[in-house]
């Protein structure tokens, strides 16, 4: 992004070395400096009086005073051969003190950090990077990628563990290491055009593989993983548990969605406090009082401004909620995350170096992240790439989940598994939740689709079933035949277990093929011809795999998000509950 200001200020020169306080000090512009230029005395000290952070450095005749010999009291010092004290009006020139390269470029990166996505204890932003020196890194092995950006999309786990380590008593365990208490996955598209943010509920069921990870000696340690037990383990269990790490979890998510986790993001309670406080405060609306005795929130209905403590009360809460569940709490989370990076992105925020400045340190502190992006450089790079993503194309979600049938009274949740799988398609596709723009592309038909078709009554197909459904293959055969005509098709029975589904046929089959294909809504990669002609009326095969949804449902990845899918946008600016 270009870092220059209007007047093409190296945001470098805008920090000075205080003398007084040894100390860098944000400098006023040219015109507000020279109005807030203090009147010196002749007799001059050589030393100005501290000041608050942006007030302008010392005049320069009190340099001048001091290269002459000067002594604190103003008077040449022996050998100077003045025998008076530096004498002239105070200059409202500015002095500019030679600095190492190594500390301007470190000044410079302050006023020239870059957006990342980091986590607060309810999800992710887009904030801007700092000094090396206060980011924590985790080596995750082979749980993600090597490379900071690359070429298509890519997917960032962000943590908000409830780690209360310092945080006293007021905010429950004061020991606790931390679990994975707000997960997101923020998917960014392969163009960078949009973004999904899944929240994953931490009580769900879910199994946790084995977990290999980097001991402070630099041996490995592989920690066991968990298997599904009716009510256990939950998700949230992925980190803290016996030593697990952010790796783990990144792990048990790649095991829970199938898709794949390229870096992670953590940050714990402290985060939200300081991020909000950092940007302003956040701007929620609510439609009726927010009112929790446990978390000391008490908010009227209406418009509000939070930060600090309160907005930590506000993400925490679920006792002020309807339900009083954490899927309602996500629901606000959700809100909070979308009013930030609204706040961050139209605030002046991205334009303003002391702002910056606040606000990076406030969140590098905060930060944990995976080895391969632990330094500035790199999430700088990471940053600028993220930093593409229109905010009106983020769209926030959560992972479809029904109560677990193992309990009778509902703690924890089971995923979906009919509507899960679906929008984990959608992100391993590639496709965007919210309707982006595109130049239309020219689409030329696979030759496989195209030719003459068989009628119904002369398309002959065996349907087995290798998607590990029951009754597919059955229901599939009486559709063919009540609804579709096709009343040469068989069941097959069961077949070994395939992810996708596909079909096989002969060359003299191929109008059968196309005529099939058609009414199953079969993508042209799922036609597999053979070499050598059928003999008359034998039949093709049709394999369901796990990729069949339902008998005359497209079968393929998706293009398009079901109409309804609940999610919110991020530029959504509807009041909540």
């Amino acid at each position: 992004m270009d870092t220059q200001g209007r007047r093409n200020i190296d945001p470098a020169d805008q920090w000075v070395l205080d003398p007084a306080t040894g100390t860098y000090q944000l400098r006023l512009e040219p015109d507000d400096a020279a109005a807030a230029q203090p009147t010196v005395p002749e007799q001059s000290t050589g030393r100005a009086e501290p000041s608050s952070a942006a007030a302008p450095p010392p005049p320069s005749h009190g340099r001048r005073a001091a290269r002459n010999g000067a002594g604190p009291g103003g008077t040449a010092t022996a050998g100077t051969g003045t025998g008076r004290a530096a004498a002239g009006p105070p200059s409202r020139r500015k002095a500019k003190p030679k600095a190492s390269r190594k500390k301007k470029a470190l000044l410079w990166t302050a006023g020239t950090v870059s957006f990342v996505l980091v986590a607060v204890c309810v999800g992710g932003y887009l904030v801007y990077q700092h000094f090396n020196n206060n980011i924590t890194t985790v080596d995750v092995g082979n749980a993600g990628s090597k490379d900071v950006t690359h070429e298509g999309p890519m997917n960032i786990l962000v943590i908000g563990t409830d780690s209360r380590v310092g945080l006293g008593k007021k905010y429950g365990d004061a020991g606790s290491v931390g679990h994975a208490d707000t997960t997101i996955l923020f998917h960014v598209s392969a163009d960078r055009s949009n973004a999904t943010a899944m929240s994953i509920p931490r009580d769900i069921v879910t199994s946790i593989p084995d977990c290999p990870t980097k001991q402070k000696d630099g041996s490995t340690k592989t920690i066991p993983g968990t298997p599904v037990q009716l009510t256990t383990p939950k998700f949230n269990e992925s980190l803290g548990v016996d030593g697990r790490d952010p790796g783990c979890t990144m792990r048990a998510v790649s095991a829970m969605t199938g898709l794949t986790i390229d870096h992670f993001m953590m940050v714990n309670f402290e985060a939200v406090k300081t991020l909000s406080t950092a940007v302003g405060g956040v701007d929620v609306c609510l439609t009726r009082p927010l009112v929790d005795p446990k978390s000391h929130l008490d908010l009227s209905a209406g418009p509000h401004n939070i930060k600090g403590e309160t907005a930590l009360e506000f993400v925490r809460t679920r006792h002020a909620l309807q339900n009083q569940s954490d899927l309602d709490r996500i629901k606000l989370q959700q809100n909070f995350l979308s009013a930030m990076i609204r706040k961050i992105k139209s605030s002046g925020t991205l334009t303003n170096p002391k702002k910056l400045f606040t606000l990076a340190n406030a969140a590098t502190k905060a930060l944990t992240v995976d080895s391969a992006i632990g330094s500035v450089s790199k999430l700088t790079s990471l940053a600028k790439d993220l930093s593409k993503v229109d905010s009106k194309h983020i769209s926030f979600v959560t992972v479809p989940v029904v109560d677990n049938p193992n309990e009778k009274v509902h703690a924890t949740v089971v995923v979906d598994q009919t509507k899960a799988p679906q929008l984990f398609s959608l992100i391993k596709n590639d496709v965007s939740l919210t309707e982006v723009k595109k130049p239309a592309a020219k689409k030329t038909p696979d030759p496989r689709l195209v030719g003459p078709k068989a009628t119904p009554h002369n398309t002959r197909v065996n349907v087995l079933n290798g998607s590990g459904t029951f009754g597919a293959a059955q229901n599939t055969v009486n559709w063919l035949q009540n609804t579709e005509g096709v009343n040469r098709s068989a069941n097959g029975g069961n077949a070994p277990a395939t992810d996708k589904t596909f079909l096989t046929y002969a060359p003299n089959q191929a109008d059968q093929a196309r005529s099939l294909a058609a009414m199953m809504g079969l993508p042209a990669s799922a036609l597999k011809q053979g070499t050598k002609d059928a003999a008359p009326l034998e039949y093709m095969t049709l394999t369901l795999g796990k990729d069949f949804v339902a008998p005359g449902t497209p079968i393929g990845p998706p293009t398009a998000a079901p109409a309804d899918l609940p999610k919110t946008e991020a530029d959504s600016t509807k009041c909540v509950s």
